[in-house]
Parts: structure tokens; C-alpha cells; sequence
């Protein structure tokens, strides 16, 4: 995607201490976890600005699609350890939730696994609707080296990208998978060279944004998450009375009539409250 200076950017598009940076170009919002001395090692001021950052391109009309990328040559390193360390025998909460909200958007997120993606880290590219990683990319679930759990919902989702075996390998071993490999056994979608991964992914949300419905993708992405859940009968149900609704539609009229005048789509944007 050719990268154009936006001429309303966000307000944090040039703060260069914030933990995550935020740039819209066109409909595809890019955000940057940004603290790359440390890896991009996570931490609450991280997620608390990346959760919100995501709410708000939720509700945002002009933003059609996400992509989520780390700052200089990691991904994210999971949780930071010098924080870590001082909670060790404290009692603490923890929303388990909170990793699945690119899920749980109507707009489709895209992970661009530029580098090494550990624990917390690799779990929030995993609930990404679509994952680009470099070749060399170290990825590993890290927890049970570290005297944890499988965290934040891992447990529920890894199975479901590569299989319960496959899923059992990765979270009791820890051992690290490079982005070939996890490509091969689908918990990346795409692996690339490093250089690449992020103007593909970029280009990728693009095409996303200019040609596809945003109702459509987010009825879609209800579907296949709910789908996890019920059975055949249940989903292919649902389809059925969304299909309905669909054809009655302005998205349906617009879709086959760009297609018809060989023009490009004119979709209107999701707003808050659709």
C-alpha cells in the first residue's frame, strides 16, 4: 500500500514516547507498539493505550482496517520482566479477556509480526484476524518457562489454529518456533522476509479497506467467532437470516453494482452505532 501523509492524522501520530503509535493512512489505521529498547515488553500503559486505540477505530467511520506492528526489530517480548519481578507472591487481578479484543472489533485487525513475539505478546497477535510474520521471527508461548499458565484465553484459541497437539507442543514446551515453521502449521498466515512483513501486511488491510464492505466484515467476523461455539445447524442458520438481511441492503446494491460498472466500491464506513 503506497503510504500518504494523512491530512488529519491522529493527535499521537508524532508523539514518539508513547507506548503505542497510532498513524492512519487512508482507511487502514497502523499501530505501533512502541517501546523498542525493550523489545516492546509489555506493560499496563501499553495495553491500556492499545485497547483503547482499538475502541476508538471501532467506532471510527474513516478507519476500515487495522494493522498491528511492533517498533523497531521485535514484535512484542511478552510481559515486561523488571515488572513482573515486583509482583512475584503479590496477589493481583487480571481481566483474562482483555487479549481477545482485536476479536471481538467489527473492523479486521492484522497482526505484522516483525520480529520475536513471546507470551502476552504472541497471544494478542493470535486473536489478530489475519497474522504476517518474517521467516525468522522467533515466536514462543514462553509461560510454562516462566512458572505460568497458559494466559489470557491462549488455551482457548491456539487449539483452534493449529490443533490440540500441535497447541499442547507449544504451551508445555515453550520451546520457539520460527515464522516458516508456524506458518506451516498455521498459527501465522503468511511468513515473509523480515523487510517485507509490514508493507504486505499493510497492503493487505488496503485491499480490505478499498474494496470490501465494512458491514460485510463485520458480520462476517461475528459469524466466525460465534461459530466457534455452535454447530453446523446453528451457523449455517444464522447465514440464512444474514443472507436475507444482506441482499436487502445498500452494501449488496453497491457490491454488485461497482461490480457491473467495473468501478471501484463506494461502501460507506461503520460507525459507532451500526
Amino acid at each position: 500500500m503506497a503510504r500518504t501523509t494523512d491530512p488529519t492524522p491522529p493527535a499521537d501520530a508524532d508523539a514518539a514516547g508513547a507506548p503505542v503509535l497510532s498513524e492512519r493512512d487512508g482507511g487502514v489505521l497502523l499501530l505501533t507498539l512502541n517501546r523498542p529498547d525493550r523489545l516492546n515488553a509489555w506493560t499496563p500503559d501499553m495495553a491500556d493505550r492499545l485497547f483503547t486505540l482499538l475502541r476508538e477505530a471501532d467506532g471510527d467511520p474513516a478507519v476500515r482496517a487495522i494493522v498491528v506492528t511492533g517498533a523497531g526489530r521485535a514484535f512484542c517480548a511478552g510481559a515486561d520482566m523488571d515488572a513482573l519481578s515486583g509482583i512475584s507472591g503479590a496477589p493481583i487481578e487480571v481481566d483474562g479477556r482483555s487479549m481477545a479484543a482485536p476479536a471481538k472489533l467489527r473492523k479486521p485487525v492484522v497482526a505484522a509480526v516483525n520480529g520475536p513475539a513471546a507470551g502476552v505478546g504472541l497471544v494478542m497477535a493470535l486473536f489478530c484476524d489475519v497474522r504476517f510474520a518474517a521467516d525468522d521471527a522467533k515466536l514462543t508461548t514462553s509461560f510454562s518457562r516462566r512458572g505460568l499458565v497458559a494466559e489470557y484465553g491462549a488455551a482457548w484459541q491456539l487449539p483452534r489454529l493449529v490443533g490440540r497437539g500441535r497447541a499442547m507442543d507449544l504451551l508445555l514446551s515453550s520451546r520457539v518456533v520460527l515464522g516458516a515453521e508456524a506458518r506451516d502449521m498455521g498459527l501465522v498466515d503468511f511468513s515473509l522476509p523480515r523487510e517485507d512483513v509490514l508493507a504486505e501486511a499493510l497492503s493487505y488491510a488496503g485491499v480490505l479497506a478499498a474494496e470490501c464492505s465494512p458491514r460485510s466484515m463485520a458480520a462476517i467476523k461475528g459469524q466466525v467467532l460465534r461459530a466457534h461455539e455452535t454447530g453446523f445447524d446453528d451457523a449455517a442458520d444464522e447465514a440464512a437470516g444474514l443472507m436475507a438481511e444482506a441482499f436487502a441492503a445498500e452494501d449488496f446494491a453497491e457490491g454488485i453494482g461497482s461490480y457491473l460498472e467495473r468501478r471501484p466500491p463506494r461502501f460507506p464506513g461503520l460507525g459507532t452505532h451500526e
